[in-house]
C-alpha cells in the first residue's frame, strides 16, 4: 500500500485583517496534492505570528492558549486521518474536515452532559426519570461552576481532562461546597458514566477515571423501632398538613414505597386477591420491577381516609419498613426484595445488617401482628 501524503500547515489571513487588524487563523490540509482550508475560529495580531513556524510568538499567556489550540487541532486532525484511512480506501480533505468538524461539539464536557443521557436512553432502552436527568443537569453545573472557579473558562474539551483535574474537583466539592464524601462520590459517579460514554464513541482513548477510585464510606441504614412508629401513628396534629405528612410516612413504613412509588400510587394499584386481601401491585420507579405488596391493617386505614382526595406532601421510611416491618418479623430476604422493588437481595441485605440476629431471632412470632392470615 502506498504512503499516503497528508500534512497540516496554519496560516493567517494577512491581507484580510479585521477592524481591530486582528487576523484570522486559518488550517489548510492537504493530503496527495490536494489541499482544502478551514478557520480555526481563532484571531491573532500579525505581528505575534510565526509565519514560517504557524505558531503564535512569545511566551505570553495569550501566546501559550493559541499554540495549545492549534496543537490540538493538528492532533484532532491525525487522529481524524488514521480512522478514515483504516475505514477507506481513499481519504480527501474534505472527509477529513467533515470528520473533524463534526465532532468538535462533541468533545466538549457541555455537550456530553446535555446530549448523552439522551443517547443513552435511546440505545439501552432504560427510561431516565426526571430526578436523574435533573442530578445529571446538576453536576454539570457543579463542573462549571468549577471550572470558571479554577480555570476562568465555562467549558473544557473532555480530551484535556485528566486525573488532576478530577482530584482538583473533588477537592473543590469538599471544601469550597462542604459535601459530605458520599455525596461527592455521587457526584463523581455521574461524571464517570459521561465519560465512559464518550470513551465507547471513541471520543477520548484515554479515560482518566480509570485511574481514579470512587470511594463510598459505609454507612448505617437508621430504621425506627415498633413502638417508635407507633407513637408516631397515635400522635395528634394540629394541623391538616403534619397530619397528612403523618400518615404518609407511616403508610410507607408499612409498605415500603419510596418517594417517587409513593407519588405515583393510584386507587388502580390496590387490588383485591383471590384471597379476599387486598395488596398493592405497581411498577417501581428506580428499577422497574414489579413489587406486590400486601395492604396491612393500617395501611389500608390510610388508603380510605385519602380515597376521594389527592395529598399535596410526601414522607417515606423505606428503611423502616424493611426492618422494623418485615425483617424484624420473619419475613424473608427474598420476599422483602421483590416487595421493596430490588433486582436482588444484595441491595436488601444493606437493610438486614442493622438488626442483630438474636433479636431477629427472637422476634418471628410478631409477624402475626402485621402479616395477612394466610
Amino acid at each position: 500500500m502506498m504512503r499516503s501524503t497528508f500534512s497540516i500547515l496554519f496560516f493567517i489571513k494577512k491581507n484580510e485583517p479585521k477592524k481591530n487588524r486582528l487576523c484570522t487563523i486559518m488550517t489548510r490540509i492537504t493530503i496527495e496534492g490536494i489541499y482544502l482550508q478551514f478557520s480555526t475560529k481563532t484571531d491573532i495580531f500579525p505581528e505575534q505570528w510565526i509565519t514560517n513556524q504557524g505558531r503564535a510568538k512569545g511566551s505570553t499567556t495569550y501566546a501559550k492558549e493559541i499554540n495549545r489550540q492549534l496543537d490540538h487541532i493538528r492532533s484532532q486532525l491525525h487522529n481524524h486521518h488514521s480512522r478514515l484511512r483504516e475505514q477507506y480506501r481513499y481519504v480527501t480533505p474534505l472527509m477529513l474536515k467533515k470528520a473533524y468538524l463534526a465532532l468538535e461539539d462533541e468533545t466538549k464536557l457541555s455537550f456530553q452532559f446535555t446530549e448523552q443521557v439522551k443517547f443513552f436512553q435511546s440505545k439501552t432502552g432504560k427510561n431516565i426519570g426526571s430526578n436523574t436527568s435533573f442530578r445529571y443537569g446538576l453536576t454539570w453545573r457543579r463542573i462549571q461552576e468549577f471550572l470558571e472557579k479554577e480555570y476562568n473558562q465555562s467549558d473544557i474539551r473532555i480530551e484535556q481532562i485528566t486525573i488532576g483535574f478530577l482530584e482538583k474537583f473533588h477537592t473543590y466539592m469538599r471544601k469550597d461546597l462542604l459535601y459530605k464524601n458520599n455525596t461527592a462520590m455521587k457526584y463523581m459517579q455521574r461524571f464517570s458514566t459521561i465519560m465512559k460514554f464518550s470513551e465507547k464513541l471513541g471520543l477520548i482513548t484515554h479515560n482518566p477515571f480509570h485511574f481514579y477510585i470512587i470511594r463510598f464510606d459505609k454507612t448505617d441504614r437508621i430504621s425506627l423501632l415498633e413502638e417508635e412508629v407507633d407513637a408516631i401513628w397515635q400522635k395528634q396534629f394540629l394541623t391538616p398538613r403534619l397530619t397528612i405528612i403523618r400518615d404518609l410516612f407511616v403508610f410507607s413504613c408499612y409498605s415500603g414505597l419510596s418517594h417517587i412509588d409513593l407519588c405515583r400510587l393510584k386507587k388502580d394499584d390496590i387490588q383485591l386477591s383471590h384471597d379476599n386481601h387486598y395488596w398493592i401491585s405497581i411498577h417501581r420507579m428506580k428499577t422497574d420491577e414489579v413489587s406486590q405488596i400486601p395492604l396491612l391493617p393500617i395501611p389500608q386505614q390510610i388508603v380510605e381516609k385519602y380515597k376521594n382526595t389527592r395529598p399535596d406532601k410526601y414522607l417515606v421510611a423505606r428503611h423502616t419498613f424493611a426492618t422494623v416491618t418485615c425483617l424484624a418479623n420473619g419475613v424473608t430476604m427474598e420476599n422483602v426484595a421483590k416487595m421493596l422493588g430490588h433486582s436482588d437481595t444484595k441491595m436488601t441485605q444493606q437493610y438486614a445488617k442493622v438488626l442483630d440476629k438474636s433479636i431477629l431471632r427472637d422476634m418471628r412470632n410478631v409477624n402475626k401482628k402485621f402479616l395477612l392470615n394466610e
